[in-house]
């Protein structure tokens, strides 16, 4: 039996749609010939609400677009909400990857990081299509 893989999505992840028109759900779907669970943690929305209070122009606009994306995608059961016991998404992304975890993330930093766990990562190529890499 395949092992249902867990899909972490960084913050910075979770705007592609609104920032560059591309549906991650699908592509990840493409890319994806394993089953698998969508996740954020609760600091992502968290991070994304400050966005919307901090920010202005295009930026403040894609994480509100961001925003109701979420809570779709909650609300259609294809993504879960789990609660970080740290304030640092980073760290909190960092500690709870494993061998069955593979982080969709935009962050350079983030992204060595976990390779050098061994943790794979998708990323965004060309801004048109999603890519599984590690």
């Amino acid at each position: 039996m395949v092992e249902t893989k867990k899909i972490v999505l960084d913050t910075n992840f979770l705007m592609i749609p609104a920032q560059f028109g591309l549906d991650i759900t699908e592509e990840i779907d493409r890319i994806a010939n394993f089953p698998y669970k969508l996740l954020i943690f609760d600091k992502s929305l968290e991070e994304l609400s400050n966005v919307v209070k901090k920010q202005k122009g295009a930026d403040k606009e894609a994480a509100r677009t961001t925003k109701i994306l979420v809570h779709e995608l909650v609300n259609n059961n294809k993504l879960n909400i789990i609660p970080a016991k740290t304030a640092y998404i980073d760290q909190e992304i960092l500690d709870f990857a494993d061998k069955d975890t593979i982080v969709a993330t935009q962050d350079v930093a983030l992204r060595s990081r976990l390779k050098k766990r061994g943790i794979k990562t998708i990323i965004m190529r060309q801004k048109k299509h999603l890519l599984i890499e590690g």
